[in-house]
């Protein structure tokens, strides 16, 4: 009924009648308070809540837990490796020799589970979910994005084994006659294998689960917060910083052997081109120099150093790999690379699961080969998934997926295939000196190579350009990626700090140099393999989690359509508008000014209203009001806290369009752009523009979607059930709820008192 001395017309809602009308009995379970403190999220409700008991500090701050113990195990480690490298190498050749005979089995399985689930995740109904909000959008077009993603996770150590990969499985294959057509057959392959999708896979399922907490719940951009589902409030402390020190010391490790692999090779071309005497003097002053050029470019931030870089360094790998093409016995190539790749996916399956356990030697070749790449991409995972999430806010989890492991994994096939093929066709002409040259020094097989094609000064030094700028991308990303795993950030677009950075780096040359003095490239591989090991307990807890939140996700699309359904019951999604309304908006391209009169006029007024009649009803609702930057209109946002159900969140915000070439109307072109005012929910924009109502047509609009937001609730609250990995909460009944009073809201988020 209409309050007195007020007219109402048809259809006109108020909050009273709201009450009224809602009372359909959403349900919750009592909590026992001493079992709720650290219960991880059973419902997509419960997980919104994950910024403000993650995140209690205002800006960027070193978690120094995290930093001590990190730093103190990779300095210890190098230290042990340079006062005694000899007893070092031995003891992580027994420990290595270990895991790959009890172990191996764990490797090949992890890396298998990874593949499918990532691919699960693409080709599932949530695939179409964006990392942030769904109305946002990629900040780098596709060719940059691309190119960062290839940089960041194809280290110079590719080019180190392109050469003696291929050759090495020829002269010594694991399930062939040395030489022989089969072991030929396969020799390019293997290296295609072990630098395919399975590291790609590794990289997107941490990348995409991070940036999806990230940009999407604002959470921080961390790994402890892609296990906040799993784990709860625990992730913040001990157990948090624990899944933080296994990351950061494997990521130190995974890009301390790629430097190291790197300055390996890059020695040999520096000594080619300029006369210097290799050896580990110059191979030290390698490392000094790239951590000079490391610190020059990672604190200049992403958008300057790093993306510079990357886009230079895709463009120098492209023309290397032509000039050698073109150069080269291109048919050939061509030929033999259509033919490895066609390989490679018939036996992409058997080879994922080879764990050659019948075969004499078997886990020797294993720990040298497959469960090495394995460890490398698994040490490497935490690190390139974080740098990948940091660039790829507005993807779909589609589309970062199928991009990570096709469009870099393609390239990588160029480029091993070009070096793989035209090594081999040297073997195959009878070349046995080059063969086991290769073999026996890979860096020197790779620059003897060089040397047999037209022009070689001008190929070593592009060559050389190449792998430098392969070295400085991964350094970059990786003095980036350390400082904020070990560091407490709570936006996702801040990184650590610069001088954590210029650490980072100067520990990682120390890790370099301290396995380059105990044994070099085998040292190196022995590590990584074992400091990897940790971090499949990782990959397994991020897959449960994110398995889960997909759980609550798909509950969220269906209630979603319920929403919508409720909606159009109530005149469609947008406020129904009179004829002359609607004819005068398809007129209309109000400029910021007309837009900002017209929020203050009619929009707040009428959100002022609805709020304090919602609050007289003892509803716990706020109405908050902030400056947008970038518009300069004021956004107001309307929020009814809903206890222990997702919260009713209603945003009216000014967005900028263009002005169309098109219309029933001559179009004047004195504007570029206008302005809607577009409702906004949690989870993105409704598509619809407020201008022209009136306040009375605004708080329509209101209460119809608060009514909308009742009804998802309600179908969240049937479907949306506990699982196995968050059991039912002890329950003493079940209690219909609708209202929530304010000083219940005001401490739904305090820890229980036991």
């Amino acid at each position: 009924m209409a309050q007195p001395g007020e007219e109402r017309k048809a259809g006109d809602k108020t909050p009273k009648d709201m009450v009224e009308r809602s009372r359909f009995g959403v349900s919750e379970r009592r909590k026992d308070p001493g079992a709720e403190g650290f219960r991880p999220p059973a419902t997509s409700t419960e997980l919104s809540k994950g910024p403000a008991e993650l995140i209690g500090y205002p800006g960027p701050k070193v978690n120094w837990r995290v930093f001590i113990m990190s730093a103190a195990i990779i300095l210890a480690f190098s230290v042990w490796a340079m006062v005694v490298p000899d007893n070092a190498s031995s003891v992580m050749r027994t420990v290595v020799a270990w895991i790959s005979t009890n172990l191996g089995w764990y490797y090949v399985l992890t890396v298998t589970l990874v593949i499918l689930f990532v691919l699960w995740v693409a080709f599932s109904k949530e695939g179409s979910v964006r990392l942030g909000p769904d109305h946002s959008r990629p900040q780098y077009n596709l060719f940059t994005w691309v190119a960062m993603l290839f940089a960041a996770g194809v280290g110079i150590d590719m080019l180190f084994y392109s050469v003696t990969g291929p050759i090495t499985q020829y002269l010594t294959p694991p399930a062939a006659e040395p030489e022989s057509a089969a072991a030929l057959q396969d020799a390019v392959v293997w290296t295609m294998f072990h630098y395919g999708i399975a590291g790609w896979a590794m990289y997107a399922l941490l990348g995409m689960a991070m940036g999806y907490f990230a940009y999407r719940w604002g959470m921080p951009l961390s790994i402890r917060a892609a296990l906040y589902p799993l784990l709860g409030k625990r992730v913040r402390g001990a157990t948090g910083d624990v899944i933080d020190i296994f990351a950061l010391v494997g990521t130190v490790f995974g890009v301390a052997t790629s430097m190291g692999i790197g300055v390996v090779l890059l020695n040999v071309g520096i000594s080619w081109l300029f006369g210097v005497p290799e050896g580990l003097a110059l191979q030290i002053a390698l490392v000094l120099v790239a951590v000079i050029m490391t610190i020059a470019s990672c604190t200049s931030g992403v958008d300057k150093g790093i993306r510079l870089v990357s886009e230079l360094n895709l463009w120098a790998a492209a023309a290397m790999m032509l000039y050698i093409l073109i150069t080269g016995k291109t048919s050939f190539l061509l030929t033999s690379m259509v033919e490895n790749i066609g390989r490679f996916i018939v036996t992409f399956p058997e080879r994922t699961l080879q764990t050659f356990a019948y075969e004499p030697g078997g886990s020797e070749w294993m720990a040298s080969w497959t469960l090495f790449f394995w460890a490398f991409w698994l040490a490497w995972g935490p690190f390139v998934g974080l740098f990948l999430a940091r660039i790829s806010r507005g993807r779909t989890l589609r589309e970062f997926v199928i991009a990570a492991i096709t469009a870099p994994v393609l390239c990588d096939f160029f480029i091993v295939s070009i070096f793989g093929n035209s090594a081999m066709s040297e073997v195959m002409d009878g070349n046995q000196e080059f063969a086991e040259l290769a073999v026996r020094s890979p860096e020197h097989g790779w620059y003897a190579l060089l040397e047999m094609f037209p022009g070689a000064p001008f190929l070593i030094g592009l060559a050389t350009l190449s792998g430098l700028l392969f070295y400085l991308t991964s350094a970059n990303s990786g003095a980036m990626v350390m400082a904020n795993f070990s560091s407490s950030i709570p936006d996702p677009s801040v990184d650590g700090a610069k001088w954590l950075r210029i650490f980072w780096a100067l520990v990682t040359a120390v890790l370099t140099v301290a396995m380059l003095v105990a044994g070099g490239v085998t040292t190196m591989e022995h590590a990584t393999l074992i400091f990897a090991l940790p971090v499949t307990l990782i990959a397994y807890l991020v897959m449960a989690s994110f398995a889960k939140v997909l759980r609550m996700e798909r509950a969220e699309r269906e209630g979603q359509g319920i929403r919508r359904r409720s909606v159009a019951m109530h005149g469609g999604q947008a406020p129904e508008k009179t004829w002359r309304q609607r004819l005068a908006h398809l007129r209309a391209y109000p400029s910021n000014k007309a837009v900002g009169q017209f929020v203050e006029k009619v929009i707040h007024p009428a959100l002022v209203d609805v709020a304090a009649e919602f609050k007289q009803l003892g509803y716990a609702a706020e109405l908050t009001t902030t400056a947008n930057e970038k518009t300069q209109i004021h956004e107001h946002t309307l929020v009814v806290h809903m206890h222990d159900h997702r919260n009713f969140h209603y945003q009216v915000a000014a967005v900028e369009a263009p002005v169309p070439m098109f219309g029933g109307r001559s179009m004047s072109r004195e504007i570029d752009v206008y302005y809607r005012l577009e409702v906004f929910t949690q989870t993105g924009t409704e598509g619809y523009d407020l201008m022209g109502l009136t306040q009375q047509q605004v708080i329509n609009d209101v209460l119809d979607r608060y009514e909308a937001h009742l009804s998802f609730l309600q179908y969240s609250n049937e479907h949306d059930l506990a699982s196995v990995l968050t059991p039912p909460r002890p329950a003493t009944g079940m209690v219909p709820r609708v209202e929530v009073e304010p000083e219940e809201a005001d401490g739904a988020d305090e820890e229980p008192k036991n």
